[in-house]
């Protein structure tokens, strides 16, 4: 049975990471530090529905292609699009080489520029084409792809949650998860999810073990890269901030997943 604050951080990690049905009771500090822990589980969640409906088209005989669509359509369904909006925001900030104040508030306009569309697009269509290739190598390394990728996405929020990453706004969701993770629970949470990916990789033999275990490894370190830019440009993380470490992750740990054999 979960205890009080274990079942206020799976609220908070489902009511903020999806739009799934959870109604989130806390948002202090506490709360938040539970919701971010149990972030990769809220991408656990994610990815298995992404992969089902991929699995599921394959079934009816569409073909790699639609299943990689409809496994890349299922996370941006699952979070309103604010991780790709997220994304594209944080692309116009950082290409507009404006002061930092100035660049917050270009990424708090409705609107995109043209480095968030360019972005958005290329980072959509190397989702695809990586999850078209391993579906059409086999169904099991285009399902195990989609879910590993939806994990590392949300582990990389859980590193980016950890003390010493300030935000960069006094309000919002940025603010309010900023910190909250001691760096030891960081790295338990990194290395279970980097040893659960393998364990699963190893369904299929130790190489894919070997290569599903540096696809985490791969996208939380890619992820971090990130980070420490925008921490250093905007002088710490926002909202937007964390949706563009979310999928900068995912498509990290997708490229590696395609790679070999």
């Amino acid at each position: 049975m979960l205890t009080s604050s274990a079942s206020d951080g799976l609220r908070f990690a489902f009511g903020t990471l999806t739009v799934l049905p959870v109604r989130v009771h806390r948002w202090d500090r506490g709360a938040a530090r539970g919701g971010m822990l149990a972030a990769p589980l809220a991408g656990l969640v994610v990815g298995g529905c992404a992969a089902g409906l991929g699995l599921l088209l394959l079934l009816l005989g569409a073909g790699a292609p639609l299943a990689a669509v409809a496994s890349v359509a299922v996370p941006a369904a699952l979070t309103r699009g604010l991780h790709l909006d997220g994304l594209a925001d944080t692309a116009d900030g950082l290409g507009s080489a404006k002061p930092a104040e100035e660049a917050l508030r270009i990424m708090k306009q409705s609107d995109i520029g043209p480095f968030g569309v360019l972005t958005l697009v290329l980072v959509l269509l190397a989702q695809v084409a990586v999850l078209a290739r391993l579906y059409d190598d086999s169904w099991a390394r285009g399902a195990l792809a989609a879910v590993v990728s939806a994990a590392a996405a949300r582990l990389a929020l859980t590193l980016a949650a950890r003390t010493g990453v300030p935000a960069a706004r006094p309000e919002g969701l940025g603010a309010a998860v900023a910190g909250v993770v001691p760096r030891s629970a960081a790295l338990g949470v990194t290395l279970g999810v980097t040893v659960a990916a393998a364990a699963a990789g190893a369904c299929r033999g130790g190489y894919d073990a070997a290569r599903t275990a540096l696809a985490v490894v791969a996208a939380v370190g890619v992820a971090d890269l990130l980070l420490r830019r925008c921490t250093r440009r905007f002088g710490g993380v926002t909202g937007d901030v964390f949706g563009a470490l979310a999928e900068t992750a995912a498509t990290a740990a997708l490229v590696v997943l395609c790679l070999g054999r």
